[in-house]
């Protein structure tokens, strides 16, 4: 009974910040979130990202492993989920990305905070940005079959991890004042990530419900076994197998519906897979979390 409720204590927030904006948007009032999304991928998640990095306790060679162990993980998930599109004889385009990349920003971050804390999202952000970095290249080139180099060097993620990256490893330090004002900016990507959750949810329109459902439980399935395989071999810490689990496991990114009604893909299944897979989430999320604490 007592890890129930610690597993509700640490998704109940999570949850409760995304309804504020489901419930926000179906009063009727306006949430731009092509703001908000932009203001958090461009300035508030890189803050995070490169605060978190520099004043990160953990082992250098702890987070050298993790992120080793995530590229494998992911590549693992690619090989799997490329086999299934294949063999399901589906839309590459509009299947193949969602199913890989989860919502490792919006649902990992928090929830690896609230359940191992400064430790836990310290290894987080090493997860989501090797699926930041290969979203944005692999994946737009899966949506777009097309992607573009430039972009990626331009991306905000990419700077701030490569710098957090090296602060960690030569020690050094901003001024206090300046990691005081990064900090701050950092803190408020979370919970501006958890609301636009619930605002795009309540605006998506999804349809084929029952693909939609088969694919997100077999993407639970495969990715967190596949996460769990690759984190016992490569001997993680407990923490770190623990949070690599649950952010490959995390749902469809609200970024793929995104992705795919910018590039021609079939957006409206992608709003399914994002949708249900969210809802499953509910259920899911906390079993793995009562599975690794």
């Amino acid at each position: 009974m007592q890890l129930v409720f610690t597993v509700l204590e640490i998704t109940a927030p999570v949850f409760i910040l995304a309804m504020i904006g489901f419930v926000w948007v179906k009063l009727g009032y306006e949430y731009r979130v092509e703001f908000v999304t932009r203001f958090a991928m461009t300035l508030s998640v890189p803050c995070l990202i490169f605060t978190a990095l520099m004043r990160t306790e953990i082992d250098a060679a702890a987070l050298a492993a993790l992120s080793l162990a995530s590229m494998v993980a992911y590549a693992g998930v690619i090989i799997c989920m490329w086999l299934l599109v294949w063999l399901g004889r589906l839309d590459r385009r509009t299947f193949l990305a969602p199913l890989i990349f989860g919502n490792t920003g919006n649902l990992g971050l928090p929830l690896a905070l609230f359940a191992f804390g400064d430790e836990g999202l310290g290894y987080a952000v090493v997860v989501f940005a090797v699926m930041a970095i290969l979203s944005f290249t692999f994946g737009i080139w899966l949506v777009s079959d097309g992607g573009s180099l430039r972009k990626v060097v331009q991306e905000p993620l990419l700077g701030a991890t490569l710098l957090g990256a090296l602060f960690l490893w030569q020690g050094w330090q901003t001024p206090t004042f300046l990691t005081n004002a990064l900090e701050l900016v950092g803190q408020m990507a979370i919970p501006m990530m958890l609301i636009t959750l619930g605002v795009a949810l309540a605006r998506l329109k999804p349809n084929a419900l029952g693909l939609a459902t088969a694919l997100s439980a077999f993407k639970y399935a495969a990715c967190g076994g596949i996460a769990a395989g690759v984190g016992l071999w490569f001997a993680l810490p407990p923490v770190a197998l623990a949070v690599l689990i649950v952010q490959v496991a995390t749902p469809v990114a609200v970024t793929s519906y995104m992705l795919a009604a910018k590039y021609g893909a079939d957006s409206d299944s992608v709003a399914g897979l994002v949708v249900v897979s969210t809802l499953m989430s509910v259920i899911t999320l906390p079993l793995i979390l009562a599975f690794v604490i």
